[in-house]
């Protein structure tokens, strides 16, 4: 199911789709975007996450950056393997275990996310894609790689015999540095009060103990400690 709102289709090479969750990373990316692109839209995918809230959070924090939103049913995803994401029953890995991921991993998620956001890129006009993944600061998962951003984008672009760039702003940034660029992008606030990071779907500071609060938390602490007062 695809539910589409606000905007009109649009081709130019200066338009992006943004995958956007609704979370501090693909928020940051949202106005990054907003300053690098002419015409800026937004697609959220459902891939039965624990807590649809955040769809809301996204659809609202897109309202706001005045862009159009767009839904993607694909909770195929969340059923293919077992994961503490999309399985409720499953108590969530707090630390990365030895030899292996954390089991928040959710298997194939961001090759399925890039290559259905490519598809509706495609159906608009839309050559660039723009994704939060960060491979400087990241839970060990190996779909947020620099080189499997690459690899994507080559066979997407094979695959569909288009030219699609695939934008990572974050890759090389802690969670400092991407506080730092939602401050530069003047969307602090913002992105601290409106965002859902928390795997627990509690809103801005979260639940304060799951893997994703943590490290949203100790890289909001380490740069307000060198933040200059404004």
């Amino acid at each position: 199911m695809i539910n589409m709102t606000q905007g009109n289709i649009i081709h130019s090479d200066n338009s992006a789709l943004v995958l956007h969750s609704g979370g501090q990373d693909s928020t940051t990316c949202l106005f990054w975007a907003l300053g690098k692109f002419t015409y800026v839209r937004t697609l959220c995918i459902i891939y039965g996450q624990r807590h649809s809230f955040e769809v809301e959070v996204a659809q609202r924090i897109a309202e706001q950056a005045g862009v159009p939103f767009q839904t993607l049913d694909a909770t195929f995803i969340g059923a293919l393997a077992e994961n503490s994401l999309t399985n409720h029953s499953m108590e969530m890995d707090s630390e990365q275990p030895a030899g292996s991921y954390p089991n928040t991993f959710v298997p194939g998620r961001n090759l399925f996310f890039l290559t259905l956001a490519s598809v509706i890129a495609r159906t608009h006009g839309i050559r660039n894609i723009v994704t939060g993944v960060s491979q400087a600061d990241y839970s060990g998962y190996p779909d947020c790689r620099d080189t499997f951003i690459r690899s994507a984008n080559v066979t997407l672009n094979l695959a569909m015999d288009e030219q699609f760039s695939i934008h990572t702003p974050l890759m090389w940034l802690t969670k400092a540095e991407t506080w730092a660029l939602a401050d530069e992008l003047g969307v602090f606030d913002l992105v601290r009060t409106q965002t859902l990071t928390c795997y627990n779907g509690i809103i801005s500071e979260g639940c304060g103990h799951c893997p994703s609060c943590r490290l949203r938390r100790a890289g909001l602490e380490e740069y307000l400690s060198t933040r200059q007062p404004s």
